[in-house]
C-alpha cells in the first residue's frame, strides 16, 4: 500500500504545472537583467543575453553579480560626471 503524498513541495509544483509560474522580481541586476522567484514553487530564473528566462545556476549568479558591479560603477560615474558638469 502506498503512502499518500503530503510533500509540501508537491502541491505548488502541481499548481505551477497547470497554471504556470507566478514569478516575482527578487533582484534587479541592471535595467534589463533581473532575477525572479516563483511565488509557489520557489523556482529561480534570470534573463539571459537574449532576454529569455533561464534557470538561475551558480554560473548565472556569478555573472549577474559581476554585471551588477559593472552597472553600478558605470551609473555612479555618469551621475558624478553630470553633477560636476551641472556645477560649471
Amino acid at each position: 500500500m502506498k503512502k499518500p503524498t503530503n510533500n509540501p513541495k508537491f502541491i505548488p509544483s502541481i499548481y505551477c504545472r497547470f497554471f504556470g509560474h507566478n514569478y516575482q522580481i527578487t533582484r534587479k541586476v541592471t535595467n534589463h537583467v533581473k532575477e525572479y522567484n516563483c511565488k509557489h514553487c520557489k523556482n529561480e530564473v534570470t534573463t539571459n543575453s537574449n532576454g529569455k528566462l533561464t534557470k538561475l545556476t551558480p554560473m548565472f549568479k556569478e555573472i549577474n553579480s559581476i554585471l551588477e558591479q559593472i552597472h553600478t560603477t558605470k551609473t555612479d560615474r555618469l551621475k558624478k560626471k553630470s553633477f560636476v558638469s551641472s556645477i560649471y
